[in-house]
């Protein structure tokens, strides 16, 4: 447990404590006391299957409970790997002076993705850019690399004009200290309102109202580039991008060690990068984009720390760079660190989150357990890597093709001269890393279409820790989904990439703890979250038509199992609440999230799940989809109001509608036999609550099919279908199955 320190007490020097949770005891306890339940309740679904089911009725469902169980069981023993050591850190920047010099720091290369301008406008990629280039951090040592997979001549514009109004942008933040250093975030703040700010804010909104003007028309205008040294290099470069297989396009927009701000400061090197693109030539989504921008790094910068960002994932702390180098440079940590993770926050939330856009298990609960072992998964965004983790492990150094991407390679030249161009867009031709080891050994890890789970699954593996940092100020803020089909199909990527893992040689039940133990089950945990869609499709139709059928399939309320059923509904809903609300959520939002959570599983787990399969078998071909961080008004006062937007149709909608007819239907029949005095209270109570239940979770799905007539309701057609769908299973189920 190297770097893990139980002390509070600090010095003038001390960069960072860590602290164990206080439920740590309790939570193993539990633990102890839940398997032998469920060991228990195995036992019966197994004694139930070999000596009871006589008939092909009874089988079917003992052995569909016990397949049910045995998931719930697999997820729920995995999960606590969790909980066995969980810790909050803290950690101290204001002492960084006392330990090294700031003209010491090392420096800071940050990687932004993009891939699509109409679904990432290009305003909002700038605002991120922007929020990082004006850090707390000598700008000289900060360098962004903005990666443009959607190859958008419009995002390009929007730079060149960002990287003006930075020279305005990064003094007015120096000498306001200003925290939020995403324009756009400030000048929607309250704050004191003078001459300057609204003099800087004229010149934000003008760049604004410029960049959004050349995405509505279409055409950049040469009235909007004040030079003819810009003119020629955007029509260069537009000329390019109109090709079916474009080249590569890299133009340094900002040179640290030349561009001035307006007082006279260096300001960051701003490099855009748009790699070449072939049909010929897989292109490895964002991890090969982040290859990329890897090996273009390194011949222009070639710094030691690595930031990686989401293009809607901007700053909201200033010192956020401070905080990861104090861990980087603790000597009790460093050698063997690297990254350390930042949670992924979001602005704009409802209230009670109702899609579960926060994803508080992943972004929060589960690194804070992932803490007290080897550290937290990669989340994609807010990651500072050490540039040698992507180079072997800590004992053994895989060096890179060309001495140039060599960790210890100084760049003399200037990043716009010739040689260093030539040598960048050479590095990031589609041809490059045939027979090399990027993105087996080297770089981000290719494999899955969840490159940060599976990079940081193995840098772990091969012996690195990171390290969770958690401050009481987001350290960053980006863009939840705000409608539900969005939310959905981006777990059915993450949902397949996940597969792509948990089936693969490099599978964490058995390679991963081979390699890590213990930590091997938190990422078999997340690796096979998917498969809640089997117990979850299972407990929301097979009880449910067999109440239709009167058939009784859990124990009587008289008999001893009831107490088992129930302790383990409880026990589970229990501990996952309190995990909860002992990290400062509410009611709502555990709720919302239990309620997503079961709304995935009949959703984009389950295709997700189909979509793999039918993949591994040759039948359809893996795509990826950029979520839209558009928001119209209307949808926006709907997500305020806590409604859900379901839109558009699409036949992830048609599991869900049916489950919440069937469940509607089944509790109503059960308590119309029950009021008529022909029902077996006892024997179906169980069923009765489960169906019960279903419905409570179900009431959007009730609300949009009967009582919405706005555009977010849910389309007539899917409801439709999903309906004649419910009528003809429950139709087969009675014919064939209850008969």
């Amino acid at each position: 447990m190297r770097g893990l320190r139980a002390s509070t007490t600090t010095s003038d020097t001390t960069l960072n404590t860590v602290e164990p949770l206080r439920r740590t005891t309790l939570n193993r306890l539990f633990a102890a006391v839940y398997t032998c339940a469920i060991l228990t309740l195995l036992f019966h679904h197994a004694q139930t299957l070999l000596f009871q089911s006589k008939t092909l009725l009874s089988f079917s469902i003992s052995l569909s409970l016990l397949v049910a169980d045995m998931v719930l069981a697999f997820m729920w023993s995995t999960t606590q790997s969790f909980r066995m050591r969980p810790v909050h850190r803290r950690e101290y920047p204001e002492n960084l002076k006392k330990v090294t010099e700031r003209n010491k720091f090392p420096g800071l290369d940050v990687f932004i993705c993009t891939a699509d301008p109409n679904k990432e406008p290009p305003m909002g990629v700038v605002n991120t850019a922007l929020s990082v280039m004006a850090y707390d951090y000598p700008t000289e040592k900060i360098s962004v690399y903005v990666s443009d997979d959607g190859g958008s001549a419009f995002t390009l514009f929007a730079f060149m004009e960002a990287a003006k109004f930075a020279s305005h942008w990064l003094p007015f933040c120096r000498k306001k200290d200003v925290m939020e250093r995403n324009p756009d975030a400030y000048f929607a703040s309250n704050h004191s309102w003078n001459s300057e700010t609204e003099k800087i804010k004229m010149m934000y909104e003008s760049m604004k109202m410029r960049v959004e003007h050349v995405v509505e028309t279409g055409k950049v205008s040469d009235e909007y580039i004040t030079s003819d040294q810009e003119c020629e290099a955007f029509h260069k470069w537009t000329d390019r991008f109109t090709r079916q297989d474009h080249p590569t396009v890299i133009q340094v927009l900002l040179e640290s060690s030349k561009d001035k701000d307006i007082t006279g400061n260096y300001l960051p090197n701003l490099v855009y990068v748009s790699r070449e693109k072939s049909k010929t030539s897989h292109h490895y989504f964002k991890a090969g984009a982040l290859n990329v921008m890897l090996r273009v790094s390194a011949t222009m910068s070639n710094a030691p720390i690595v930031l990686t960002l989401d293009c809607d994932m901007y700053s909201n702390d200033p010192e956020t760079p401070l905080r990861a180098l104090c861990y980087v440079s603790d000597p009790n940590i460093g050698p063997n660190l690297a990254y350390v993770q930042f949670p992924q926050r979001f602005r704009g939330i409802n209230k009670n989150d109702i899609y579960a856009s926060e994803f508080k298990r992943l972004f929060e609960l589960n690194p804070i357990g992932f803490d007290g072992l080897r550290g937290p998964n990669y989340l994609g965004t807010g990651a500072f890597f050490r540039r040698r983790a992507f180079f072997g492990d800590p004992s053994t150094f895989i060096a890179p093709e060309i001495v140039e991407l060599s960790l210890d390679h100084a760049v003399e030249e200037s990043i716009k001269s010739p040689s260093i161009l030539s040598l960048a867009h050479r590095v990031s031709s589609c041809n490059y890393e045939n027979q090399t080891n990027w993105g087996s050994k080297i770089g981000f890890r290719y494999g899955s279409l969840v490159e940060d789970y599976f990079t940081g699954y193995k840098l772990h593996c091969e012996d690195w820790r990171s390290i969770f940092c958690h401050p009481e100020r987001p350290a960053f803020y980006g863009d939840a989904p705000t409608n539900l089909l969005d939310m959905l199909n981006q777990n059915k990527r993450w949902t397949i990439g996940l597969l792509e893992v948990a089936f693969s040689k490099y599978s964490p039940v058995t390679f991963g703890i081979r390699s890590m133990g213990l930590m091997g089950l938190c990422y078999s945990h997340l690796a096979f979250w998917p498969s809640f869609s089997i117990p979850i499709t299972v407990y929301a139709f097979l009880p449910q038509l067999a109440l239709l059928n009167g058939v009784t399939i859990f124990p009587k309320v008289s008999e001893p199992l009831f107490f088992l059923y129930t302790f383990l509904f409880l026990g589970a809903y229990g501990q996952e609440f309190l995990d909860f609300v002992l990290e400062g959520e509410t009611f709502g939002k555990w709720w919302n999230d239990q309620r997503i959570w079961m709304i995935k599983g009949l959703s984009s787990y389950l295709f997700g799940f189909t979509e793999y399969l039918l993949n591994s078998l040759g039948i359809s071909a893996l795509g990826f989809n950029v979520t839209s961080k558009v928001v119209d008004d209307e949808l926006g006062k709907r997500y305020d109001q806590e409604i859900f937007e379901f839109g558009a149709p699409s036949p992830m909608f048609v599991p869900i509608i049916m489950a919440a007819i069937l469940n509607f239907f089944s509790f109503s029949w059960g308590l119309l036999k029950i009021i008529r005095g022909v029902g077996d209270m006892q024997g179906q109570f169980l069923q009765m609550l489960l169906s019960g239940f279903v419905m409570v979770n179900c009431w959007p799905i009730y609300e949009a099919i009967v009582f919405r007539s706005d555009k977010g309701k849910l389309p007539t057609k899917v409801t439709v279908i999903a309906t004649f769908l419910a009528w003809a299973l429950y139709y087969t189920a009675t014919s064939l199955i209850f008969k």
